[in-house]
């Protein structure tokens, strides 16, 4: 189904702290180059004292700005981020607290699918949207992965960075820009290769202890992940396209999840996609978890890589295993 959604504006925000791949390896103590070369990340963004909501709350003034709106102007604000400042309240929460809106009413809360949270809470809120429930809504990606990377897992640690964005979409009055399709698949076969298992439920805070400590920390097996990704993704994107009147060379950009140099450079070359339609900006930020796909359309849209009337793929990964997508005529 179609849905007329129109993409106002945008804001990102980094934090000041740079962190570069050569003071990773010193403090890692590996061979020069060998963290640039892993991850394809020259440098990355680390906070020092912000807090996720403050992150969050820089960007939406910058998206309000971005397309000249006001608080008044707003009447959903949705956390989707795979990280969370504090289990309860929700994220959304401290970020209108953040901007000062406590007494605007407007409704916030967070839609969580990891690595996939933009993507799947634009693909849920554009039905809203379609059907006038909401208005105008900002959707905001604010991630502090710094904070659980677990740095004995060399490989995976020196991939992340913290940031934020939001993106303020409203419906589309002439549909000419609009929500062509969207599919999210997931296979649990891959539920255990990426995970922190403590502290939810089932192994609760109260039992942190050195012994426990690691539980605590973000786990992943990456060849497992992307074996399953490449053995599943023809198919998916097959399913994605399927019912609509295009292909993936129809595509004008092509945004992935900024993962991993490696893993993003195998996934293009796998499905084809001519390095000038794909957009790759890991080299600079890292991976920052759900705040990557939309970062990234982000800086496709300041840097001038996409116009209005394209066709835009959104397409990512997340812990689940999932994969997710969403074909756009922006």
């Amino acid at each position: 189904m179609n849905r007329r959604i129109k993409l106002l504006g945008s804001g990102k925000y980094l934090p000041s702290k740079i962190v570069t791949s050569s003071e990773i390896d010193k403090k890692l103590g590996l061979s020069s180059g060998w963290t640039e070369k892993k991850s394809g990340v020259k440098q990355r963004h680390h906070v020092v004292s912000e807090t996720a909501s403050e992150m969050g709350a820089h960007a939406v003034k910058l998206a309000l700005e971005d397309a000249n709106l006001q608080m008044e102007d707003i009447d959903c604000i949705i956390s989707t981020s795979g990280t969370y400042e504090q289990p309860i309240p929700s994220t959304a929460s401290l970020i209108q607290e953040q901007l000062n809106w406590q007494g605007s009413r407007i409704p916030a809360f967070d839609i969580n699918s990891t690595c996939l949270s933009f993507v799947t809470g634009l693909d849920m809120i554009s039905y809203l949207v379609e059907a006038d429930r909401y208005n105008r809504v900002i959707l905001v990606s604010s991630e502090i992965a710094s904070v659980g990377v677990n740095w004995e897992q060399k490989e995976s640690s020196v991939l992340f960075g913290d940031g934020a964005v939001a993106i303020i979409i409203e419906k589309s009055k002439d549909g000419k820009s609009k929500i062509v399709a969207s599919l999210m698949e997931t296979y649990s076969e891959g539920a255990h290769q990426t995970e922190i298992r403590g502290g939810g439920t089932k192994l609760h805070p109260r039992n942190y202890s050195n012994i426990t400590k690691e539980e605590f920390l973000f786990d992943m097996d990456g060849k497992a992940i992307f074996r399953l990704v490449l053995k599943e993704i023809n198919g998916f994107i097959k399913r994605l396209f399927n019912n609509t009147n295009f292909t993936l060379d129809d595509m004008d950009l092509v945004i992935p999840h900024q993962a991993s140099g490696m893993a993003m450079r195998i996934l293009r070359e796998k499905l084809g996609i001519p390095k000038e339609k794909y957009m790759d900006i890991i080299e600079n930020h890292g991976n920052t978890i759900a705040a990557s796909i939309p970062m990234a359309l982000h800086e496709a849209i300041k840097q001038g890589k996409i116009k209005h009337g394209d066709k835009v793929l959104l397409i990512g990964t997340s812990a689940g295993l999932s994969i997710g997508g969403i074909i756009l005529e922006y």
